[in-house]
């Protein structure tokens, strides 16, 4: 999700069950199928997978389990096919909500993500109805304890290797990429050894919303809960200044 504190929620995420971390590991297992089916088995030459595989090991995939799934894509040409699917629409209060999902079967997640809208007071729109209202970056989240270098040297560093952006948080550092030079940075600062607790293409709101409605926040995080149960959903993300 996002948010002001993207660390912070990431903690949160990390904190939570075995039932999410499940959740977590289905979403990126797909994430491998499709990276395999689109560029091949090998790493080296598929930039895509090693995305993925960074993204596994930030959230604890063991690396037998990463093996498995990549030997599973590539040897299994009739194995099931995902597509992405990206959904746009509003919260209570004209919240700007964007859903990403990876699917089998576009009809039943069309819908249960317009059920998961309309069980907290918002409305699916139309394509490209809030998009516009956020940019899509490359996002390097790394945790201040975990990093040896000082916050002067880590941002040279990001820089060098193609970064566009380098800001100092209270407990963590964020660097901010291009989606095509997000690879390039990600594998600069892994090359380095320096830790990531997160490294994505995602959608960073322009503008936040900040929502004083009780009720309001509990339909929306109604509807943001939802969506987290949900199989098909990727990432959310959204506009609320929470």
């Amino acid at each position: 999700m996002s948010g002001h504190s993207k660390f912070a929620n990431i903690k949160h995420k990390k904190e939570k069950n075995d039932a999410a971390k499940g959740k977590i590991f289905t979403m990126i297992g797909r994430e491998i199928a499709v990276a395999v089916k689109a560029g091949g088995p090998d790493p080296a030459n598929n930039s895509r997978l090693r995305d993925v595989i960074a993204k596994a090991k930030a959230n604890n995939m063991p690396n037998d389990t990463i093996d498995r799934g990549i030997k599973k894509a590539a040897g299994d040409a009739g194995s099931v096919n995902y597509e992405y699917v990206t959904y746009e629409g509003y919260g209570p209060s004209g919240i700007a909500i964007i859903v990403e999902a990876l699917t089998d079967n576009k009809n039943r997640t069309a819908a249960n993500v317009r059920s998961a809208f309309s069980k907290g007071n918002g409305s699916l729109g139309a394509q490209g109805c809030v998009s516009y209202m956020f940019d899509k970056k490359g996002q390097i989240i790394i945790d201040k304890e975990e990093c040896e270098l000082d916050a002067d040297d880590l941002m040279m560093q990001a820089l060098d290797s193609g970064a566009e952006d380098f800001s100092e948080e209270e407990d963590s550092f964020e660097i901010l990429t291009s989606p095509d030079d997000f690879a390039k940075v990600r594998e600069a600062l892994e090359a380095a050894g320096i830790a990531m607790v997160s490294a994505e293409v995602t959608m960073i709101p322009q503008n936040y919303v900040e929502l004083t409605d009780e009720t309001a926040i509990r339909s929306l995080g109604k509807t943001l809960d939802l969506l987290d149960e949900d199989d098909d959903v990727q990432a959310v993300y959204h506009n609320w200044d929470e």
